[in-house]
């Protein structure tokens, strides 16, 4: 079965018809004009061909087109991966590993990764975090690891 746009009404022809002529926006162009061509019915394969873009994206246009209007053309951004931790807890992260631990009452002198990551969860400061995002956090914050301790690069604080 044929997939097309759902009919189009004098407005939207006259918005899709301009923002397909627009030069601003090439990939919202594009989309306009896979909408226009299945309005006057041509095939997901003849729009693919036209606007070189694979018939699954063609598809996808054409679906969010009939689901969402004209406002389903525009992109919509992702919001990405879903931050780990705040700016408190980043800041625990360094205050602990440029603590002493013996000053903790812990029972050794030098900070592993994996000796941060069980006090930071054993502390409360989050529930899970992995060593690796531990380093990555500390070099993020301008420390390094200098003989036997996590220190401020170029000797700063």
């Amino acid at each position: 079965m044929a997939l097309y746009v759902r009919t189009l009404t004098g407005e939207d022809q006259r918005r899709l018809e301009g923002l397909a002529r627009s030069a601003m926006d090439g990939e919202l162009s594009k989309r306009a004009r896979i909408v226009l061509l299945s309005a006057r019915r041509q095939r997901v394969h003849e729009i693919s061909a036209a606007v070189e873009l694979h018939p699954i994206n063609v598809r996808k246009w054409i679906h969010r087109f009939n689901r969402l209007g004209i406002e389903g053309l525009y992109p919509r951004r992702s919001p990405g991966r879903p931050r780990l931790f705040d700016e408190d807890q980043r800041e625990a992260i360094v205050a602990l590993a440029t603590s002493e631990p013996d000053a903790l009452g812990l029972d050794f002198e030098v900070w592993s990764l994996q000796r941060l990551r069980s006090q930071l969860i054993r502390r409360g400061v989050m529930p899970e975090i992995s060593a690796e995002t531990i380093r990555q956090e500390l070099l993020r914050g301008g420390l390094v690891f200098e003989g036997r301790r996590w220190v401020r690069q170029n000797g700063m604080d």
